[in-house]
């Protein structure tokens, strides 16, 4: 069964690094790149890409390199991937978990995103399915967002395979007749979204924030019953459904990189972005058509005051 990370674990591995932010950065340490992981969408290729501009200006060398969402943990694990620095806690399975408590994963802190996980839909839906943003509304539409693949049950737009079943997992826990259907990825999704906005056609998807497709759309969130604590996402019950746990967004690096590279785990540590930075710049990158090396390079640019005191 897949676990969510206490904040015990973080703590733990916090205390285990402690003492980097103190390190004065001298000279590169070592001439061996720093293996950058590259994920499915673009806010992480974003906070990837500043980190790595902002990793060769103090003077190491940098490879970003295509990394599956879950298989890029067994990577850093064995030190073939050195560093993600957004890594969203609740898509992710017992390597994670494990490498954490283990110390063959390191967790340097928050990125200062703060995110927002859900199921959401276009207004026009609330017509055909009285009862939203309800969750509890779902068992009596499912029709209204069936498809042929998925009739009688509704269907349910969720993430890419490789980040997860969550919400195939929560359809399961508290019963529902839905169908999860994997998107292909960030694109083919947000491809399926507008195409079902344009044409008022049903959808429900699993979305996460920040992300431009909010600026872009009036979209709507079904709503689930408040709780105190942590949501468990595969034991909530019908009644009492509590959706989605909310993720931590962390900077992961592998143990070998505060023990080859301190200098660069000290700024790791320091490296943060907001929600209002990573939209504006999705939203350049995604709707704007501009390069995303371009957007970076504005971002730096346009930040010197902020990013200067991490390099240090």
């Amino acid at each position: 069964m897949k676990r969510y990370i206490k904040n015990g674990v973080f703590a733990l591995t916090l205390l285990s690094v402690g003492g980097f932010a103190s390190i004065a950065v001298a000279e590169v340490e070592s001439e061996t790149p720093i293996k950058i992981a590259i994920n499915e969408w673009t806010g992480q290729h974003l906070s990837a890409n500043i980190a790595a501009e902002l990793l060769k200006k103090m003077g190491y060398q940098v490879e970003l390199v295509t990394a599956g969402g879950l298989p890029q943990f067994t990577a850093m694990a064995q030190n073939a991937l050195d560093l993600n620095p957004e890594v969203w806690d609740n898509s992710v399975t017992d390597i994670y978990t494990d490498g954490l408590a283990s110390g063959k994963l390191v967790n340097l802190g928050d990125l200062g995103l703060e995110p927002q996980d859900g199921w959401i839909y276009p207004p026009y839906m609330a017509e055909k399915c009285p009862g939203l943003p309800d969750y509890k509304a779902l068992y009596d539409c499912a029709e209204a967002f069936a498809t042929a693949e998925t009739f009688p049950n509704g269907r349910l737009v969720a993430y890419p395979a490789d980040w997860g079943t969550r919400s195939a997992s929560v359809i399961e826990a508290i019963d529902l007749p839905f169908t999860a259907v994997p998107g292909g990825s960030e694109g083919a999704m947000m491809a399926e979204l507008k195409s079902a906005i344009a044409s008022e056609e049903p959808i429900l998807m699993m979305m996460w924030q920040p992300h431009w497709v909010f600026a872009e759309y009036e979209l709507e969130s079904v709503v689930w019953n408040p709780i105190e604590g942590e949501c468990v996402e595969e034991s909530q019950e019908r009644e009492t459904a509590c959706g989605f746990a909310q993720a931590s967004v962390n900077k992961i690096v592998s143990s070998q990189m505060p023990v080859t590279w301190p200098g660069a785990a000290a700024f790791v540590e320091k490296f943060t972005l907001t929600n209002e930075e990573q939209n504006a710049m999705i939203f350049e990158v995604d709707q704007g058509g501009r390069a995303l090396d371009e957007v970076v390079q504005e971002w730096i640019d346009n930040n010197e005051a902020k990013w200067s005191a991490w390099i240090k």
